[in-house]
């Protein structure tokens, strides 16, 4: 994904995981926004992972991110950002955040390629969009070697999406419940889905 759509994934992320968030922190929708695009800019894309974005007329209307265990485990070195670039959100909603997001980390085994996140405008859902993104994972994962598993989390709270993940062949391996996630995100209940390729 080309860095000039990240303030418009940076949004996107806003509408698909704003309930979560808000339920963490105080910030208001542009305040998220803001949060989420300069996490874009200073902790550039992983090697193993790759953000994809759906565009029509040159606006995005879905992202997926995915990401896979790299095959040497040297360390990626990233410079920490210096606060300022943070200051208008406050350092105590940042701490919340980065803790709810290491929270939210999932770290994939071998050969299991992890969406970390997919999430379509609420204007263009339920015309194909997440599908095929998830087919674009589903592709890639094909074309990778050293991938066999495609796999997510989906809360209980969203039978919607779980439903198509189970249409396109993912399959319920383990539920979570966890009384930390339901403080801080107001989600109890977290099923980890695989879909099999190979």
């Amino acid at each position: 994904m080309q860095a000039k759509y990240n303030p418009q994934v940076s949004r996107l992320l806003v509408h698909g995981f704003r309930g979560k968030f808000q339920t963490l922190t105080n910030m208001n929708d542009d305040d998220l926004a803001l949060f989420f695009e300069k996490l874009f800019e200073h902790f550039p894309t992983e090697p193993a992972s790759q953000r994809m974005a759906a565009l029509q007329d040159k606006e995005v209307i879905g992202t997926i991110s995915i990401k896979w265990k790299p095959e040497s485990d040297m360390k990626h070195k990233q410079k920490l950002p210096s606060w300022k670039s943070f200051n208008r959100l406050g350092k105590w909603n940042l701490v919340k955040m980065l803790i709810g997001l290491s929270l939210l980390d999932h770290k994939p085994q071998a050969g299991e390629c992890y969406i970390a996140d997919i999430v379509v405008h609420p204007d263009h859902r339920s015309k194909g969009v997440g599908k095929l993104l998830l087919q674009w994972a589903q592709h890639f994962v094909q074309n990778e070697p050293q991938l066999d598993v495609l796999s997510l989390h989906v809360v209980g709270s969203n039978p919607r999406a779980k439903h198509l993940y189970e249409l396109l062949s993912f399959q319920t391996h383990l539920q979570k419940k966890g009384l930390v996630r339901h403080l801080l995100f107001n989600e109890s209940k977290w099923d980890y889905m695989l879909m099999k390729l190979k």
